[in-house]
Parts: C-alpha cells; sequence; structure tokens
C-alpha cells in the first residue's frame, strides 16, 4: 500500500537548490558589473559539485550514483514506456533523468574549468569562447530538465518539483531511506553561506568604472587572497 515516504536526504536537497540558484547567479551575472557575483557562483558550483560526486558514493540509496546510472538500453526501454498507458516508475530518478544530472555536473566542471583557464593569455580568447559555449549548452540540459520533471510528473501522478523541496514521496514503505541525514545538509547549508559572506565585499555591484575594490574582492574569492580570479565574461560569454 502506497504511503509517504523519505526519498531526497537535506543534503541531496540543499545541492540540488544551491546549485540551481548558483548557476542562474552565475549566468545572469556574466556582466562585468558584477564580477563578484559570477566568481562567487562559479566557485560555489565547482565546491557544489565535488560534494555531489563524494556524495554519489556515500550518500543515501537514491543519491548514489548505483542506483540511477544506467546503461543505454535501460534508457531506451523507459523512454519507450512512457508511450504506454503504464510507464516505468522509479522511486529515485529515472534513466533519463540520471543522463541530465550525468551531463548537468560533467559541463559543470568544464564551465569552471575554461572559466579558470581562460586567464591564461596564451588561449584566452579561445577558452572565453568555449566557456560561453558551455554554459549556454548547460542551460539548455537545465530548460530540457525542468521540463522533462514537469512531464514526468504528469505521466506518473506525482509532483516532482515538491518532492525535492520536502523530501517526501509517495511509495511502499520499504522504499523510504532511514532517515534525512540532517547534519550533512546543515554542514554543506552553512559551507555555502560561510562562503558567500567571506567572498562577498560591502558593495557586490559595483561598476566597472570604480572596480579597483572590486578586484581585491574578486581575488580574495579565489584562493585565499593572491590567485587569480575565475574568468568573468562578457554579456554574450554566460556563467
Amino acid at each position: 500500500m502506497a504511503q509517504r515516504i523519505i526519498v531526497w536526504d537535506l543534503a541531496t536537497r540543499i545541492f540540488h537548490w544551491s546549485l540551481v540558484t548558483s548557476f542562474f547567479g552565475a549566468y545572469l551575472s556574466a556582466d562585468s558589473d558584477y564580477r563578484v557575483l559570477h566568481v562567487m557562483f562559479g566557485y560555489t558550483i565547482l565546491g557544489l559539485i565535488g560534494f555531489r560526486l563524494l556524495w554519489g558514493f556515500v550518500g543515501p540509496r537514491y543519491s548514489r550514483f548505483k542506483d540511477f546510472v544506467r546503461g543505454p538500453l535501460a534508457i531506451f526501454r523507459y523512454l519507450k514506456s512512457l508511450l504506454s498507458k503504464h510507464p516505468e516508475h522509479y522511486v529515485g530518478h529515472n534513466p533519463a533523468g540520471a543522463v541530465a544530472i550525468v551531463l548537468l555536473l560533467l559541463l559543470g566542471i568544464l564551465v569552471c574549468a575554461s572559466g579558470l583557464l581562460s586567464y591564461d593569455e596564451r588561449w584566452e580568447d579561445a577558452l572565453k569562447r568555449l566557456h560561453a559555449l558551455l554554459s549556454n549548452c548547460m542551460l539548455v540540459i537545465v530548460f530540457v530538465h525542468i521540463v522533462a520533471a514537469i512531464a514526468s510528473g504528469f505521466l506518473h501522478h506525482e509532483n516532482l518539483v515538491l518532492s525535492m523541496i520536502t523530501g517526501w514521496k509517495e511509495g511502499e514503505a520499504g522504499q523510504s531511506i532511514p532517515g534525512k541525514r540532517p547534519w550533512a545538509g546543515l554542514v554543506l547549508a552553512v559551507a555555502i553561506v560561510s562562503f558567500w559572506v567571506l567572498a562577498l565585499p560591502a558593495t557586490p555591484f559595483q561598476s566597472e568604472a570604480g572596480s579597483g575594490n572590486d578586484r581585491v574582492a574578486e581575488e580574495a574569492v579565489v584562493a585565499g587572497k593572491a590567485a587569480k580570479p575565475v574568468a568573468m565574461s562578457s554579456k554574450s560569454e554566460r556563467l
């Protein structure tokens, strides 16, 4: 008999919504007027992906890669079932959603890496173009993932967005994870907020004309106080 079960632990949910916030924050702040915010969100994305890679091996059941990363046959079978009256249902991530997750993690790494490396003058122009291209590819995957989540929720009569907020879904008693692991989620949340507080200057929206202090704050975000910041894109070079 179906009942309310815990599927998504607190850390997984905080990761998910922090990544959403950081990606759109970085993408929308790519204009040079918001360069400190762009750097801050870019490094947040990199840190979040590092956490998710670790959590994919030590996290609870439905957050582990072995639970949702499947081969091409399983992906094809799931997509084919969506055309039938009884599509395959998964308590955790379905095979199509798993593809989006893997792509977003890989693209996130490449986007951040290209932003960092674009400060090498030998490859600056090429890497900035690559940075913009990868950022836009990631944006496309994000929107495809959103549409697919809404469509999947409609087909399976469940609210996937709400479940990623509350952690609860409908399922059998034996399908629930042991607990929400609040300690991991709280540690992650404190780490994110602490980084943002330390990274942001008193006036993060300085214009390019008065960017002396902005540059100092930007460099402080990177790795202490001296390293060069992640590459800042123009309006057409988004992350």
